[in-house]
């Protein structure tokens, strides 16, 4: 059975940068996962579902605009999870009604925790590497423009692929 994930995928050279950086920290997972904000979490699909799910994707994208994503500094999740990010500081509220919007019908999920858009720069690893992370990256600042969501499929031997892109409508102005 097919696990996807919904997300927005960072532009460059962002996207290149965090992956570069999350590989420098020794992060066997980096390659494998393209630097991302997640709407919908990995999510086994049975393959016939596989096209309401892409017809559910293309009408939420119709019911959203495009709008401005900033990122800057870091957050982390530590305790609870070994996580460090970096934050959105404009775009929440829209990644959140998106995200919403996106968790009905098909893909209608539970969530572990609260939805919280971000970007993963280090899992798993070392406290001395989150660390690290959490210091190295806390001045990290980029701001673009969200016109589209992906979907990804995961595959064991090459990681998350995107295989479909959903246009948001055009913001006004």
């Amino acid at each position: 059975m097919p696990t996807i994930g919904v997300a927005l995928a960072l532009p460059e050279p962002w996207a290149e940068q965090l992956q570069s950086y999350r590989r420098s920290l020794g992060d066997a997972t980096a390659d494998l996962i393209p630097t991302h904000i997640t709407l919908i979490p990995p999510t086994e699909v049975p393959e016939p579902e596989l096209h309401a799910v892409r017809e559910h994707l293309d009408l939420a994208a119709g019911k959203h605009t495009a709008f401005r994503m900033h990122l800057r500094g870091t957050g982390t999740f530590r305790p609870i999870s070994p996580v460090v990010f970096v934050t959105v500081a404009q775009g929440i509220g829209e990644s959140e009604q998106l995200a919403d919007d996106l968790r009905k019908g098909p893909l209608e999920v539970e969530l572990d925790f609260p939805y919280h858009p971000h970007v993963t720069v280090a899992h798993h690893l070392g406290d001395d590497l989150l660390d690290r992370a959490f210091t190295e990256l806390a001045e990290f600042d980029c701001a673009f423009e969200v016109d589209r969501f992906h979907l990804y499929v995961h595959d064991d031997v090459a990681g998350w692929r995107r295989t479909d892109d959903f246009p948001l409508q055009p913001a006004a102005g």
